[in-house]
């Protein structure tokens, strides 16, 4: 039977009208645009690694592939993801699975019904994919045509607390060097004799362990308290540690119903009165005084729109500049590299021009409007904010270095060209500056899946401070400013970085999974890192733990957020 029969068939005839009109190559659009960061749909193409690959789910019952570990209410639903299913689930995936880690619907109708068809056509075999127009060369992720086999080690196998790293951009391999691998991180359980390493005099124990449903950004308030942002259940909860520091003794929901909440900051600093929100596409603030573990009212809307589209990175970081004047925002691309026939319709150089000159150096249009930037807003103005610094795929992470006003991007970098490129990063923000993405990587390597398209940006891309290994997935960045404390680290460690790892997909030999220490000189990075905090990695194929975000507390230790496990650690140091 074809997709279009078959959704017809298992819709209905009131439905009818609606999927005749489905178009299986519109649902890959869709799909591209809106899930391709997360999941992949056909052999091949090379989707993300957020969510399970969805490889043959047309008529397969759910939480049922081999790839991914699955939530309990998913697992517990029964539900077989079949045409009307599928439709219900994209339309409201918490409606119909309360718990799911899925959490962003499609939310137009076509959209969905396109998917569908989609899913449908390549379940009976009768998809074929719309000739693309010239210059664009092969679909979005097409593996290379004579792609080299796996190079190198396992290097990961090498990691150890003290070990060096320096990623050399001037002996970067070509692209398609190896093939882009589509090696998922399996979570497996915690083999018995597997331990955390951390550098002498360091202790790793766990400070929370129930409760917690992917755990990730953290902020402590000025009393200690523990904010923490449950991104994917739209939901932020205070953590109040026992009277010694090192385990949790009490948990409030402060607040939840947002959207893919995850930047946090309290303003003013010094004597908070707001707690600042960033969620997938706006921010909003809570009125707040210190040793509040609950909202007091619903939130106000701060910015209510960060960029035209939805989709794609979802994780919107805040900083503040020092005086409180200005807000800073992070937003990560829709794509993984814009690289679709839609993604960036073409423009002539005076459109080009005149766009820039009112966005930006390298500033994106389309789909990726006001993506892949930091972007500035001045405090208590109701002026559009502006694109501070551009070219920056997805800056999981924006800190501000202590005492200063110098802002930092902790960055995952495009995918698809091979186990070594491109290098993630953790960088100085310049204002104006554009840090090469979609045209360029590394300063003036061109991405060849833009060849010849912007020869006018060559020699004008920014080069990052600290590159990490390849698909490190380098998600934070905390510098250390604890001067006392019974557990604080010891003093050649302040103002330093410590950068989290969350692990390799798109890397045959797997990486990350680990934190890393940024090394400074005079408060510049010199380049260099080194392993911290390691031991996650049991294989390839496999780890047992999924690092996220660090919090430095009061008493200098440091809190670590595992959204793989559900848990949270806290580092430690004995005197």
């Amino acid at each position: 039977m074809s997709a279009m029969k078959f959704a017809v068939a298992v819709l209905g005839i009131a439905g009818a009208t609606a999927v005749l009109a489905a178009d299986p190559n519109a649902g890959k659009n869709a799909f591209r645009q809106q899930c391709a960061l997360c999941h992949s749909a056909e052999p091949g193409d090379l989707g993300g690694a957020q969510g399970p690959s969805l490889h043959s789910v047309f008529g397969r019952p759910a939480a049922t592939g081999s790839d991914f570990t699955y939530t309990k209410p998913l697992k517990d639903s029964k539900l077989v993801w079949d045409g009307p299913t599928l439709n219900r689930f994209l339309a409201s995936p918490t409606t119909v699975v309360p718990g799911s880690a899925m959490v962003i619907p499609v939310p137009k109708p076509e959209d969905r019904d396109n998917i569908v068809a989609y899913f449908s056509a390549l379940k009976d075999g009768t998809f074929k994919e719309a000739p693309r127009p010239a210059g664009f060369g092969p679909p979005p992720g097409a593996p290379p045509a004579a792609a080299a086999p796996l190079k190198g080690e396992a290097d990961w196998k090498k990691d150890v607390p003290g070990r060096m790293h320096r990623v050399d951009l001037t002996k970067l391999p070509p692209p398609n060097d190896t093939a882009s691998a589509l090696n998922f991180p399996r979570l497996v359980p915690k083999p018995a004799d597997a331990q955390l390493s951390v550098p002498a005099g360091f202790k790793v124990e766990v400070f929370a362990s129930e409760g917690l449903q992917g755990p990730r950004e953290m902020k402590v308030a000025p009393n200690g308290d523990v904010f923490l942002v449950e991104t994917n259940a739209g939901r932020i909860k205070v953590l109040r540690a026992s009277s010694d520091g090192s385990k949790l003794a009490s948990t409030d929901v402060f607040a939840q119903g947002l959207v893919q909440p995850y930047g946090m900051a309290f303003i003013p600093a010094d004597r908070p009165q707001w707690l600042y929100v960033a969620e997938m596409n706006r921010v909003v603030r809570y009125a707040y005084k210190p040793g509040d573990r609950t909202a007091s009212g619903v939130p106000e809307v701060v910015v209510a729109q960060l960029s035209p589209t939805g989709g794609g990175h979802f994780t919107r970081d805040l900083q503040f500049s020092r005086d409180g004047k200005r807000m800073y925002v992070s937003v990560g691309s829709q794509s993984n590299v814009a690289d679709g026939p839609n993604d960036l319709p073409k423009k002539s150089a005076a459109e080009i021009a005149q766009w820039e000159s009112q966005r930006g150096l390298g500033a994106t249009w389309g789909i990726e409007e006001n993506r892949a930037s930091v972007l500035e807003f001045e405090v208590g103005s109701n002026k559009p904010g502006r694109v501070y610094a551009s070219g920056i795929r997805n800056c999981v992470s924006l800190t501000r270095q202590p005492d200063s006003d110098q802002l930092w991007c902790t960055t995952n970098e495009r995918d698809n060209l091979g186990d070594d490129l491109v290098p993630d990063y953790s960088t100085r923000v310049k204002p104006g500056a554009w840090y090469g993405w979609p045209w360029y990587y590394m300063g003036n390597n061109e991405d060849p899946r833009h060849k010849g398209a912007r020869p006018d940006l060559k020699g004008k891309a920014t080069l990052p401070d600290v590159p990490y290994t390849s698909h490190s997935a380098a998600v934070n960045l905390d510098f250390y400013t604890a001067t006392s404390g019974v557990s604080a680290f010891p003093a050649e460690y302040r103002g330093e970085g410590l950068a989290v790892l969350h692990g390799s997909w798109n890397r045959g030999y797997r990486t990350g999974h680990k934190i890393v220490r940024v090394k400074m000189k005079n408060g510049a990075p010199t380049g260099e890192y080194q392993d911290f905090l390691t031991g996650f990695i049991v294989n390839d194929a496999g780890a047992w733990g999924r690092p996220v975000a660090l919090a430095i507390l009061n008493d200098g230790s440091a809190l670590l957020s595992d959204d793989g496990q559900n848990l949270i650690y806290r580092i430690s140091y004995a005197r």
